[in-house]
C-alpha cells in the first residue's frame, strides 16, 4: 500500500508527510480495512478559478475518465454482482468487440482514478482557464453548477463523447434512467475545462500534448447557472 501510494506521490509532485495505522477490530470484521487520503495544496489568490469570468459563448472541454473513479460503486456493485450475478473475473458485457479491449469485470472497476495534474499545470501556463468542474459524486448536475455564474447555463453535447461500456452496462442491466446516470456517474468525462473559444484550439492542442484525449462537448449559454443536456 504504502509503494503506491508512494509511486502516485512522486508522479504528481507531491510529498507523503505522514500515517496512522488505527487498529479497530470493532469496526472491521477480519481481513478488511479502510484506506484514506488526503491531499492539500496552496495556490496563490490571484491564481484562484473561481468560475466569474464565465461568459456565454464559452467551450466546455472534456478529459476522459479511467472508470467509476471513486462514485457510484454502490449502485454498481449491486447491479453487477447482486442482480447480473457476474463475478470479477468475467468479461464485462460490451467490451472486446474490437481485439484487445476485452476487460474483466474487476478491471473496470478497480481502474485507478485518472489525475488531471500535469494537464492542467501545462494548460495554465498557456492560457487562462476560466472554470474547472471535477465531475464526482453528484455527477454532471451537482458539480458544474458550482463554479457557473447565475447568469449562464452549462449546455453539454451527450453525442460528443462515447459513453464507457461499463456505464452503458450499469444503465442497461439495471434500469437507471439516463438523467440518473449524468447525476450519478462521470459517464466517462472526469474533469470539465472551460476556456475562451479564441483558445479552443490552443487549449486542444495542449492537452493533446500533455497525453490527454481532450474532447469539446459543449458550450456556455445564457441561462440560470444550470446545467442542461442536448442529444
Amino acid at each position: 500500500v504504502v509503494q503506491g501510494l508512494c509511486k502516485a506521490c512522486r508522479a504528481n509532485g507531491c510529498a507523503l508527510i505522514g500515517g496512522e495505522t488505527a487498529e479497530m477490530p470493532g469496526l472491521y470484521p477480519p481481513g478488511e480495512y479502510d484506506l484514506v487520503g488526503t491531499i492539500v495544496g496552496v495556490v496563490p489568490r490571484k491564481a484562484i478559478i473561481t468560475g466569474k469570468t464565465i461568459r456565454p459563448g464559452d467551450v466546455l472541454i472534456g478529459l476522459k475518465s479511467a472508470g467509476l473513479h471513486t462514485n457510484g460503486f454502490s449502485l454498481a456493485r449491486k447491479i453487477i454482482f447482486e442482480q447480473e450475478k457476474l463475478k470479477i473475473g468475467d468479461i464485462l458485457p460490451g467490451t472486446g468487440r474490437v481485439v484487445g479491449t476485452a476487460r474483466r469485470v474487476g478491471e473496470a472497476l478497480l481502474a485507478v482514478h485518472a489525475s488531471y495534474l500535469r494537464p492542467v499545470q501545462r494548460l495554465m501556463e498557456r492560457l487562462t482557464i476560466r472554470g474547472m468542474a471535477h465531475i464526482t459524486g453528484g455527477g454532471f448536475y451537482d458539480n458544474v453548477p458550482r463554479i457557473l455564474p447565475k447568469s449562464v447555463d452549462a449546455v453539454f453535447d451527450r453525442s460528443a463523447w462515447m459513453v464507457p461500456p461499463l456505464f452503458r452496462f450499469i444503465q442497461e442491466r439495471g434500469r437507471v434512467a439516463r438523467e440518473e446516470m449524468y447525476r450519478v456517474f462521470n459517464m466517462g468525462i472526469g474533469l470539465v475545462i472551460i476556456v475562451r473559444s479564441a483558445d479552443q484550439e490552443t487549449a486542444m492542442t495542449v492537452l493533446r500534448r500533455a497525453k490527454t484525449a481532450p474532447v469539446v462537448i459543449g458550450r456556455i449559454e445564457r441561462g440560470r447557472g444550470q446545467v442542461r443536456m442536448l442529444n
